[in-house]
């Protein structure tokens, strides 16, 4: 008499880590950056680096009049998720637009004036 294979366990999924509030936004904000055509969109984690924010989103585009207007759709964006509070600069010029939602610092320059100051490179380095 052959025995019956053991019945295998059915494995339930691993529980979903739910998002922090500046986990939630930095997502809020990449998207609204990515729908409306924002170029080289890089977030940084600055969690271990600076005690005012979590993450840095730095963006493009590709004059002043868009700079501006991702500016409004990543306000837009945010405010649609019932975040509130945030403030902004520079939207008149359209050469650097800084969006501060607390947790989430936002940069969204002109390349030229992104290549000029290169926060990138600024805050990716590891021991300050």
């Amino acid at each position: 008499m052959k025995k019956k294979p053991a019945a295998a366990k059915a494995k339930s999924p691993a529980p979903r880590k739910s998002l922090s509030a500046s986990e939630k936004c930095r997502n809020i904000i990449s998207a609204a950056l990515d729908e409306n055509k924002a170029e080289d969109i890089v977030a940084i984690d600055v969690r271990d680096k600076c005690s005012f924010a979590d993450y840095m989103i730095v963006a493009s585009g590709r004059g002043g009049r868009h700079v501006s207007a991702l500016a409004e759709y990543v306000v837009k964006a945010l405010k649609k998720e019932g975040f509130t509070g945030m403030t902004s600069e520079g939207q008149d010029t359209g050469e650097w637009v800084l969006i501060d939602t607390g947790d989430v610092i936002v940069h969204i320059f002109r390349p030229e004036t992104r290549q000029f100051y290169n926060l990138e490179k600024m805050w990716s380095v590891s021991a300050f």
